[in-house]
């Protein structure tokens, strides 16, 4: 892998034949090199590009009522991206995966898209920037197969969460390889981007892991994760971008699950940001009422990272709440606070923005639609 200089100048060896290249806020793109012994410039454009998503579940990606109103709803506004999942909440691969572990702990059980490379180009036809995203150590199946990988409790027992699923350990090297191995194949399917998703150590106390569960140690395994898939992916030219909690952009620690904004930002290509106003429930200086001001939650949340990283806010893609409040008033997210998060992210400067509903219910609402000709 090869950085450009800042104006966009680098130098290749002889024996390439093929180029390729991406930069945060561009699209990727690949060409091919004629075989000379002479050293003529060659150019290779990025267009540019800002992502603005909708998120479909397993079993969202795969209904083709829901999958089809995702898309009328892109036909018809700025909406230009999809996040689809790859590997869900619960552990599902909602496609024939060729990974041997998939099958063999269950994964496989529920295949609600028949052909997804076939999906997927369908979607690049259509000029949609596809997002794979994958849950890493929120895995009840592998746990569940593998209780020697699982999290456990002081007392040695495997560990539930709330929801009363399993969590795998994310001190284990095998653990890292499974999601990393799905996460190359959604390359080679033709994703633009890998987005991992609970990429942390589980917010709950007593825990037992394969490190001590100090700060530096939880640092260390979510950072090391991440420049491990890093590496992994360089020959695939995917976009690479993590899940992180809104708060981490404000907290100076962890937040007790591993994710340091500083230590997390040099292994992706873009951080996303869970900036759901329900998520602040404390809100932050100066606003304790989250979601009566969701453009200042999703604003200055993105300020205070960009001011922590020094990053340009085109590495920064939020995620924004497409979903009922559920910790203040609850208050349905209509047009009013749609629009005010698209207003806040846009102003920042961010590469684009996701709006997240589990239920994949999205209507016009909040979003621009498309100029007739």
């Amino acid at each position: 892998m090869t950085l450009t200089n800042i104006d966009g100048a680098f130098a290749i060896k002889p024996s390439v034949n093929k180029i390729a290249a991406r930069a945060c806020g561009y699209s990727r793109e690949e060409m091919g090199i004629a075989s000379s012994p002479s050293q003529a410039a060659v150019e290779i454009k990025l267009q540019p590009i800002r992502p603005k998503a909708l998120y479909l579940t397993v079993y969202g990606i795969g209904s083709r009522v829901i999958r089809d109103s995702a898309l009328k709803l892109i036909d018809e506004t700025d909406l230009n991206a999809l996040v689809i999942d790859v590997k869900g909440d619960r552990g599902f691969i909602p496609y024939k995966s060729a990974i041997p572990l998939a099958h063999a702990i269950g994964a496989q059980k529920v295949i609600t898209v028949k052909d997804m490379q076939g999906l997927v180009q369908s979607l690049k036809v259509k000029g949609i920037y596809t997002i794979a995203r994958i849950v890493v150590f929120k895995d009840n199946l592998l746990g569940s197969a593998r209780p020697d990988l699982a999290i456990k409790t002081a007392d040695g027992k495997i560990w539930l969460d709330r929801e009363g699923l399993i969590w795998v350990d994310p001190s284990k090297k095998e653990v890292w390889e499974y999601a990393i191995n799905i996460a190359v194949e959604a390359a080679q399917l033709g994703f633009d981007e890998i987005q991992f998703d609970y990429v942390r150590f589980p917010d709950h106390k007593g825990l037992k892991f394969g490190v001590a569960n100090t700060e530096e140690h939880r640092v260390n395994t979510i950072a090391g994760f991440l420049a491990e898939a890093r590496k992994r992916l360089i020959p695939y030219n995917v976009f690479l971008a993590a899940d992180i909690f809104g708060y981490v952009a404000w907290n100076v620690n962890d937040t007790q699950i591993g994710q340091e904004i500083d230590h997390l930002a040099p292994a992706v290509d873009y951080i996303s940001l869970m900036l759901y106003p329900s998520g602040f429930h404390w809100g932050i200086p100066g606003y304790r009422n989250p979601v009566a001001n969701p453009n200042k939650i999703v604003y200055l949340s993105l300020k205070q990272a960009q001011e922590r990283t020094g990053l340009s806010p085109l590495q920064f893609r939020p995620w924004l709440q497409a979903f009922r409040d559920y910790a203040f008033d609850r208050r349905h997210f209509t047009g009013i606070e749609i629009r005010e998060q698209i207003r806040a992210a846009n102003d920042f400067g961010s590469d684009g923005w996701m709006f997240w509903n589990p239920k994949n219910i999205y209507s016009l609402e909040g979003f621009q639609k498309k100029i007739s000709n």
